[in-house]
């Protein structure tokens, strides 16, 4: 299946390409297409965001189209900065601002507190009209500091409970490691989007079938 994939986020992007053309998808980014649209996501939540996005951008394009919302949600914030992380600071995807913003707020909390989770909603809308929504989760916790460079986002600060093993599985995160220091492989077995895409995966035949 041909697959708009409607991000302008280059990681995210990568991302979504990578999941769903090992899934055996063809995915078509949005300059490839040629499409220039930013709709307003008006939702209160990730999977009402992500539907916002995933059918303005089917009707545009005309192709089967997947979109993510996520985010970071931080229990000794209250959920922030929820389905208002991209643009936590201010700025919308401005990635220091916002990890920056994100250690003042959690400033002497102490690790038994950083308690995290990253939350992904992904929908696939068809330009028939029907809707897939799935959603993901990864458990974690927030970091003193940034580490490692193979992320973006809130990536180098969030340290997930688990880590992805090369022949498959799980295994606990005992170095440590914040997402932006795993291998890709390492971080799509457990990731928040790596578990939406793969629930999408597993109802696809189903919701095609329908």
């Amino acid at each position: 299946m041909i697959v708009c994939a409607a991000t302008n986020n280059p990681g995210k992007l990568k991302e979504l390409r990578r999941i769903l053309e090992r899934a055996g998808h063809t995915v078509k980014s949005l300059r490839e297409l040629g499409v220039d649209l930013d709709p307003e996501e008006t939702g209160t939540t990730f999977a009402e965001n992500a539907r916002i996005k995933a059918t303005a951008f089917c009707r545009a394009t005309g192709l089967a189209t997947v979109a993510d919302d996520s985010g970071l949600c931080v229990d000794a914030l209250d959920g922030a900065p929820g389905v208002y992380s991209a643009r936590y600071a201010g700025v919308h995807g401005d990635d220091d601002a916002n990890n920056q913003k994100l250690l003042a707020a959690l400033a002497g909390v102490p690790a038994e507190r950083r308690g995290a989770r990253f939350v992904s909603a992904v929908c696939l809308v068809l330009p028939d009209g029907r809707q897939l929504t799935v959603e993901g989760e990864c458990p974690g916790a927030v970091a003193f500091d940034l580490r490692g460079e193979n992320g973006f986002g809130y990536d180098p600060l969030f340290v997930p409970d688990e880590v992805g093993l090369p022949g498959g599985g799980k295994a606990p995160n005992a170095d440590r490691r914040s997402y932006a220091q795993l291998a890709d492989g390492e971080k799509d077995a457990i990731s928040h989007r790596g578990r939406a895409m793969e629930r999408l995966e597993q109802e696809l035949p189903g919701f095609l079938g329908q």
